[in-house]
């Protein structure tokens, strides 16, 4: 073989495997949008970035995983009982570089610590709604 059909093969070679990749990147996405109860969602954690991901209500956790991994375990996940809502807010101008068009800022506090999730107002109201329908701290019976 001569020097151009072997750099055509690595080139081939290269290209089929960002192809599969991106595949494997979109199946995964997919399988997480289609369960039930996921919503895409930016997630910074207090003194953090933001970083852009899908958010996945579970019985007892909200989980989050980053967009782009292949990993189907959730990066974060956060005990239902120890999340706290303390409300929403508009991004301000140097957030808005950072995190999606037409969403809001939801505050939480997980365990003492700050966190922010950025997610259309929708998606903030269904959080809303699975927080406040969880069961009571330490009772043992629903809301």
């Amino acid at each position: 073989m001569n020097d151009s059909s072997t750099a055509f093969i690595a080139l081939a070679v290269i290209f089929g495997m960002l192809i599969v990749l991106l595949c494997l990147f979109g199946a995964r996405r997919f399988s997480l949008r289609r369960a039930l109860g996921t919503v895409d969602a930016s997630i910074r954690p207090a003194g953090g970035r933001w970083r852009m991901g899908v958010c996945r209500y579970q019985d007892t956790e909200l989980e989050w995983f980053r967009l782009f991994s292949l990993s189907p375990r959730p990066k974060m996940s956060f005990q239902r009982s120890s999340l706290e809502l303390l409300g929403w807010r508009e991004p301000t101008e140097a957030e808005q570089g950072s995190i999606q068009p037409d969403v809001v800022v939801v505050e939480l506090n997980y365990q003492g610590a700050g966190l922010f999730l950025a997610m259309d107002f929708d998606a903030y109201t269904g959080l809303s709604s699975w927080l406040e329908a969880g069961p009571v701290v330490g009772v043992g019976t629903w809301r």
